[in-house]
This record gives C-alpha cells, sequence and structure tokens, in this order.
C-alpha cells in the first residue's frame, strides 16, 4: 500500500511538473508570444498557435494530475503526444541550423537546443505511467 501511495504520488507529482514546464517554458523562451525567431525556426510546429497549444496540454497535464484512478490509457495518449514532438524535434535539428536561431535571439536557440530532450523525458514519463498506472490503482 505504501509503494502504490508513492507511485500515485509520482504520477501526480509528474503530471504536474509537464504541465508546468509546458506553460512557463513556452512563456519565457516565446515572450508570451512576441519573440517571431522562435516562430520563424519553425512556422508549422512553433507558430503562435502551436505554442499556445503546448500551453494548452500543459493545462491538461495539470488536470490529469488531480485524477485519482487508473490513468493507463490517458498516459498512453500523453506518451505518443511527447513523442510527435520529439519526432519534430529531431527532424527539425537534421534539417535546420541551431546555430541560424541562436544569431537571430538567445531565448529560441536555449528552446530549440533543449525541447525535444524535454520531451523525451516525459516520454519515458508517460510510458511508465501506461505500464504501471493500474497496478498502483488496484485497490
Amino acid at each position: 500500500m505504501q509503494d502504490n501511495n508513492r507511485q500515485k504520488s509520482l504520477a501526480r507529482n509528474g503530471l504536474i511538473v509537464s504541465g508546468l514546464v509546458n506553460i512557463i517554458a513556452v512563456l519565457i523562451f516565446s515572450r508570451v508570444f512576441t519573440n517571431v525567431a522562435m516562430n520563424d525556426a519553425d512556422p508549422v510546429v512553433m507558430s503562435n498557435f502551436g505554442l499556445l497549444m503546448i500551453v494548452v496540454w500543459g493545462i491538461v497535464f495539470l488536470g490529469a494530475s488531480t485524477i485519482h484512478s487508473n490513468m493507463k490509457w490517458l498516459a498512453g495518449a500523453f506518451a505518443i503526444e511527447k513523442l510527435v514532438y520529439v519526432v519534430c524535434w529531431i527532424r527539425w535539428q537534421m534539417e535546420n541550423s541551431l546555430a541560424a536561431v541562436y544569431d537571430k535571439d538567445l531565448f529560441a536557440g536555449i528552446f530549440y537546443s533543449i525541447y525535444g530532450i524535454n520531451d523525451f523525458i516525459f516520454v519515458l514519463f508517460f510510458v511508465w505511467l501506461f505500464m504501471h498506472s493500474p497496478k498502483f490503482y488496484e485497490e
């Protein structure tokens, strides 16, 4: 029972951190949606609409942190969502110049340097939650 409580706490805290990272990172690095260097570097994925959707996902993760039942399939969907961003980031890294983004804007450069790594960490977290959620919500 104590192990279940620890895992529930880890799940809740991981969801909160994931949500806050999405929201705070986008607002800081995009300078509250005014950093055109971020938009110019990837006008599809990181348009202001795309950035707003990342913030919305952050709100979804925060909301999910209040769920007190099996989250298996929700966590699976979250893992896929994060994986999509990891794939977009890898493709972007292969096809673009990070140095050119840094030359335009330091915040945009930092964002494009780290967002895929951050999302990969959360892929691992959500896969863990997908695999273990039923076990620690069993009564």
